[in-house]
């Protein structure tokens, strides 16, 4: 069965999130994975939005935080004060799931600004709720599309930190969480080296090459000694996501009478 690798990003970042797992969600390509999840393997996983809502269970993939379907789904709504103080900080979220527009070498992601904060080429949407998610969440998992514009070797604003310079600065700044796990991205999975903190690319997807990575890849990317090919999305994932992509692309497109 072909796929396109949105489809093999997706389901790979899907089929990382276990069942009954507490995860802190980020609205596009997260939302899509954890949903996915939910719908397949995970059906008992807790799903937080930053709006407040709690184990929700859309039927279509939200177009914001604000979205109803969130909170008509979920099984409680709280204020976003605590959310984010009586779940996020006090450990309760075991993965936050993230994107962002640039990622660096250690995990730093930026979705402020391109460019110099004071005089940027481009203002991004910004933080919202994600600095929180990962300076608190247990782990962060991130997914993004691997291009040489967004993979840099500094990102240009740290909106969401990573391991910052490398090592265990992290560990000494204080930060709760343990940071970013893993990077998942249209050709290949990454990882923090267990030192450095550096990520390299310990899976391909297939068809991917490791030029073409190379080419998507602002920093000398390293490449793990044991480097896997990521398995084919199953049949069963493909279906599942084209029908939950169907479903939100048909509902979102349905206007008020």
């Amino acid at each position: 069965m072909d796929y396109t690798k949105d489809e093999m990003m997706i389901i790979t970042a899907s089929q990382m999130l276990g069942n009954g797992e507490v995860c802190f969600v980020g609205i596009g390509l997260p939302s899509t994975a954890c949903n996915l999840a939910r719908i397949t393997h995970a059906p008992d996983i807790v799903l937080i939005y930053e709006s407040g809502t709690i184990d929700t269970k859309p039927e279509v993939l939200p177009l914001s935080i604000g979205d109803d379907i969130l909170a008509a789904t979920a099984s409680s709504v709280v204020s976003v004060p605590e959310i984010f103080s009586y779940w996020l900080q006090a450990g309760k979220v075991d993965i936050g799931f993230l994107g962002g527009a640039q990622i660096d070498k250690y995990g730093n992601i930026n979705s402020t600004v391109i460019g110099s904060y004071k005089n940027p080429k481009v203002r991004l949407p910004g933080a919202g709720g994600a600095p929180e998610i990962a300076a608190n969440a247990k782990k962060t998992y991130v997914i993004m599309r691997q291009t040489k514009r967004a993979f840099v070797d500094q990102v240009d604003f740290i909106t969401s930190v990573g391991y910052l310079r490398g090592g265990d600065e992290r560990r000494k700044s204080g930060i709760s969480g343990e940071g970013p796990q893993v990077i998942i991205t249209d050709l290949g999975i990454l990882e923090p080296h267990a030192i450095s903190k550096e990520f390299m690319l310990t899976s391909i997807h297939p068809g991917v090459t490791l030029e073409e990575i190379r080419d998507n890849t602002q920093w000398n990317l390293k490449i793990s000694p044991d480097l896997k090919t990521t398995k084919a999305p199953p049949k069963a994932y493909l279906e599942a996501l084209r029908g939950l992509q169907n479903r939100t692309e048909l509902a979102h497109s349905q206007t008020m009478p």
